[in-house]
């Protein structure tokens, strides 16, 4: 696939560089840099909360901060490396992670069509170069969807800040989780992340369990 092959040509380049070249050299996909461009114009990043590149599994940055800062700027948002706009670095930042995971690289869960599959959606439904959507908009209709709809749902008080995990119906052993975090005490949450998790009690029970903020969340 050439779209992927330039994806990953382009995610080195950008990780050996500083943010003014890094900016420049997200050009060279424009179908990522138009992305950014409409979800700017049409506000879809206010929808989202804060999150950090810092990943709780493996402990260190899954972006560089070149690559972190060259997407704010495309998109006109503020950060503060490294933390930024949740659905700019979950959708965007993480097509561009080199960073493998314990449960495989970042961009896996909008490419291999598992998560979409979950959704009942067609396998290629998340692929960002393809189709009539921006990423982050189908991103977001998906959250919405999965809190909305969720057969298990948990709604909790974390340092006064409301949050709310919603866990979709389980197929192929597998459940879509979308997740939200309030950005201050009063106010209602903000899209956070989604993907795909192991459709077993342990899933359920590990998310009672946990009284804090997950998932990078900030």
């Amino acid at each position: 696939m050439a779209e992927l092959d330039d994806l990953i040509a382009v995610a080195h380049e950008v990780s050996q560089t500083e943010a003014d070249a890094a900016t420049t050299a997200l050009y060279a996909l424009p179908w990522l840099t138009q992305s950014i461009e409409d979800d700017r114009t049409a506000d879809r990043f206010t929808r989202w909360g804060r999150s950090t590149v810092i990943d709780e599994n493996v402990g260190s940055a899954v972006l560089s901060r070149a690559a972190f800062e060259a997407l704010h700027t495309l998109a006109g948002l503020p950060s503060a490396w490294p933390v930024g706009n949740a659905g700019l670095l979950h959708c965007y930042g993480y097509l561009l992670s080199l960073t493998p995971t314990p449960y495989g690289m970042k961009r896996d869960r909008w490419l291999d069509g598992q998560f979409a599959r979950t959704l009942t959606l067609a396998a290629d439904h998340f692929i960002p170069w393809a189709g009539d959507e921006t990423l982050l908009a189908r991103a977001d209709a998906a959250a919405s969807g999965i809190l909305s709809t969720a057969e298990w749902a948990w709604l909790s008080t974390i340092d006064g800040r409301m949050t709310q995990v919603g866990l979709g119906e389980e197929r192929e052993g597998v459940r879509p989780l979308a997740y939200a975090v309030a950005p201050q005490s009063g106010m209602q949450p903000l899209l956070v992340t989604l993907f795909p998790i192991a459709g077993d009690d342990r899933t359920r029970r590990l998310i009672e369990g946990q009284r804090r903020l997950r998932w990078n969340a900030v």
